[in-house]
């Protein structure tokens, strides 16, 4: 072989590794929340809280029921969820991202879910956008009331 074929082999195993490295570096950097699989925290909830008494199962406990004030709605960005009582007793969970371009929801209130990037604005019990530019729904997160608490099914 002779030393331009040896450089080149060279060069062409440390392109292959960096871009291998690369992929490797990008894939780590993604998430799976965004089809809305994940919640986001990257943390485990509290084995020790049991709001409900039921140690037979849950998910994350988001809030406290008293939080979610009826006819609004809380945004619990540790969670990086909204959770809104459209009516006494009725939860409902979105991500709390919005879906014309990522940003986060700012507010909830005037009983609307609120992005303040752009101003699209949600409804409180279907996440459908009720005013532009968005055009799709926030990504409907299952919750559930164990006790007093607010949990991620």
């Amino acid at each position: 072989m002779s030393r331009e074929e040896t450089v080149t082999s060279r060069r062409a195993l440390l392109a292959g590794v960096g871009a291998v490295g690369a992929v490797t570096v990008l894939a780590a950097c993604g998430t799976d929340t965004e089809a809305g699989t994940g919640s986001g925290t990257g943390q485990d909830p509290d084995p020790t809280e049991d709001p409900g008494g039921d140690s037979g199962g849950g998910g994350e406990v988001i809030a406290k029921v008293s939080d979610v004030p009826v006819g609004g709605g809380a945004i619990f960005a540790a969670s990086e969820m909204v959770v809104t009582q459209p009516t006494e007793g009725q939860f409902h969970g979105f991500r709390a991202v919005c879906t014309h371009q990522g940003c986060p929801i700012a507010s909830v209130d005037s009983g609307t879910i609120n992005c303040s990037c752009h101003g699209s604005k949600f409804a409180l019990d279907s996440g459908e956008p009720r005013n532009g530019p968005a055009t799709r729904p926030l990504t409907a997160r299952e919750v559930t009331v164990k006790g007093d608490a607010i949990v991620l099914a």
